[in-house]
């Protein structure tokens, strides 16, 4: 395995941080980088350059309108965004549904909903959890009822981030609840503008409506809208959910994250030495340094057993532990370099007021990112949950 990147590759490296510069927007980034919550047209506005750019849908085949990218120059892409503080991409349209699409629907579909995806038409949100079906996402209840060419949907999902914006929805629903739980599974694409659907916001520690629940009550979906066989739901989910792992890792933004927190405990004074040089902090920033470079090898070598040929399995249950778990640990040191400066908590400033200056801005995120955190060993699969995964396929315990 060869883990350093060959001249092709630099030079693309290059070519990416020369088009941040250029194309980024200023505000945008500002946003970013003081940790505040971005609006939905700031999420549109950065989608669109990338689109213009041909760069929106980075892990997309040339055939279905993408760059045709290998996992070593998504890679870059991902790292450079991170650093040159640009907003992620939506995933839940570019990222999670398209490759559903790609691989298990039909030729309408793929010719109807790739193009709205990559022209930002469509804002998806994803339905898998529900109040009773989280880590267990097998046991959900949302059914749905075939009555002629339509399927009447019922039920709740949860945790449905960003759904406040989205006009599409996937959806996993129940088709036949005599099956076993896996099998009796369908998956949907639904119109949110359809009669029947409620979006209530929820609150997050942070101030922010991140996430929604929704409520489904006799939704009528075409049949043509159901991705792949009936039954074949549970096979579409693990598909997306092996693509969304992977992507949870974060590797570009701890790496940010990381940068960030040395530049603070160095300027910041305890008992007139920078804080970086207090054995106990320091110890556990080094701790920190040392899992992101483990990270890194263990996340290059899924890249490079992708470049190869293979596909992530296991090992995206990996980078999602270890990502999730080292993004925290950044947050909480962060956090406690602050100090008592984190305590503040300015909600205004975090939705749009430009009023506070540079250093009580990075204050007021760092509380609030704190919070917000804590939700990243739990989405996209429980830690726990992916530790048993990993115990057995890769353990065989």
């Amino acid at each position: 395995m060869n883990l350093t990147f060959s001249p092709e590759e630099q030079a693309f490296r290059e070519q990416v941080r020369r088009f941040l510069a250029d194309a980024l927007p200023s505000d945008i980034s500002e946003r970013v980088r003081q940790g505040r919550h971005l609006r939905a047209d700031d999420h549109l506005r950065w989608q669109s350059i990338l689109s213009e750019q041909g760069w929106l849908a980075s892990n997309w085949p040339k055939e279905f309108g993408g760059p045709g990218w290998g996992p070593v120059q998504r890679h870059i892409f991902d790292e450079e965004c991170a650093a040159a503080h640009a907003p992620t991409v939506v995933p839940f349209g570019v990222n999670m549904v398209a490759p559903v699409i790609m691989k298990f629907g039909s030729v309408e579909q793929q010719q109807h909903y790739l193009p709205r995806i990559l022209s930002n038409q469509d804002w998806w949100c994803q339905g898998y959890s529900e109040p009773g079906a989280g880590s267990d996402l097998a046991g959900l209840n949302t059914r749905a009822v075939r009555d002629g060419d339509h399927y009447i949907v019922n039920g709740q999902k949860t945790w449905t981030t960003l759904g406040q914006h989205a006009n599409m929805l996937f959806c996993l629903v129940r088709t036949d609840p005599a099956a076993k739980k896996q099998a009796g599974i369908s998956f949907l694409l639904i119109d949110m503008q359809t009669p029947g659907i409620t979006v209530r916001p929820i609150i997050t520690l942070d101030g922010a409506h991140e996430v929604n629940e929704i409520f489904l009550d006799n939704v009528r979906v075409p049949v043509e809208n159901r991705v792949g066989e009936e039954g074949q739901g549970w096979t579409c989910a693990k598909f997306l959910l092996t693509h969304e792992r992977t992507g949870i890792a974060g590797l570009g933004h701890a790496k940010q994250a990381l940068r960030h927190l040395k530049s603070l405990a160095s300027r910041i004074q305890h008992r007139g030495k920078p804080l970086l040089e207090l054995p106990s902090f320091r110890q556990r920033v080094v701790k920190a340094e040392l899992e992101l470079m483990a990270l890194k090898v263990t996340n290059l070598r899924v890249i490079a057993a992708a470049r190869d040929g293979g596909v992530p399995g296991a090992e995206s249950s990996l980078l999602k532990v270890r990502g999730s778990e080292l993004r925290q640990e950044l947050s909480e040191l962060t956090r406690r370099a602050l100090g008592p400066a984190a305590l503040p908590f300015f909600p205004d400033f975090l939705h749009g007021d430009d009023s506070l200056d540079d250093e009580r801005a990075q204050s007021a995120a760092a509380s609030a990112q704190y919070f917000n955190r804590r939700k990243l060993s739990i989405y996209g699969g429980a830690n726990e949950i992916q530790k048993s995964i990993v115990a057995k396929t890769i353990l065989n315990m």
